[in-house]
């Protein structure tokens, strides 16, 4: 089993370059484990309570059960993958039934932050973007996707967003094997990226 991390900042294109992989593949070949699912548990909080925390900040993740996740991935065991909704800023009470495949890719914004989820990374990629592509790209997906105002994006980005990216996840650009700019429209990284994990699920 290969384990693959992608990380970059929010809106840096790293879904799109993961999803571009994982259609490349055959669907028994690839699980993809999106950090994003992995937000900590906030049932006993007061929805203001939920409000207040840092969605952008390291502590706001449930390391201990990705790790122990994707361990038990390696180990070929399947898991119980939570589901996290951004209306309530909880987990859910479903889960996604993950099985173990040849590769195992663990994407989202800090997904080469935490060491002891990192050591165990084949792979480790990091997708850069610049600042204002970013910030256009997470206006139109929040706008769009998650109901809010430009004005409540704009807020959230200068207030959590940008300072977040340039404290973790900017420095986890030094980890990465491989650095792809431009996200999704980078191509020839992608088929690089398709390529070499072809090669990997064909033992060629």
């Amino acid at each position: 089993m290969t384990i693959i991390g992608i990380a970059g900042g929010s809106g840096s294109g790293k879904t799109t370059v993961v999803k571009r992989i994982a259609k490349s593949l055959p669907p028994h070949c690839v699980a993809v484990v999106p950090l994003d699912s992995y937000y900590n548990d906030t049932t006993g909080l007061t929805p203001e309570e939920r409000r207040a925390i840092n969605f952008d900040h390291p502590d706001a993740f449930d390391w201990k059960l990705l790790t122990e996740q994707v361990r038990m991935l390696r180990n070929g065991q399947a898991i119980e993958q939570p589901t996290y909704s951004y209306v309530e800023s909880n987990r859910q009470k479903e889960t996604v039934h993950v099985e173990p495949k040849p590769v195992i890719i663990i994407e989202g914004i800090m997904a080469l932050h935490y060491k002891k989820l990192r050591d165990m990374m084949d792979l480790k990629i990091f997708v850069d973007t610049d600042s204002d592509v970013r910030l256009i790209r997470n206006i139109r997906r929040d706008v769009v996707e998650r109901g809010r105002t430009v004005e409540m994006v704009l807020d959230h980005y200068e207030g959590a967003v940008k300072p977040m990216h340039e404290q973790f996840i900017e420095p986890t650009k030094k980890f990465a094997d491989l650095i792809v700019p431009w996200g999704g429209d980078n191509k020839t990284g992608i088929h690089i990226l398709k390529t070499y994990i072809e090669g990997i699920v064909t033992g060629v």
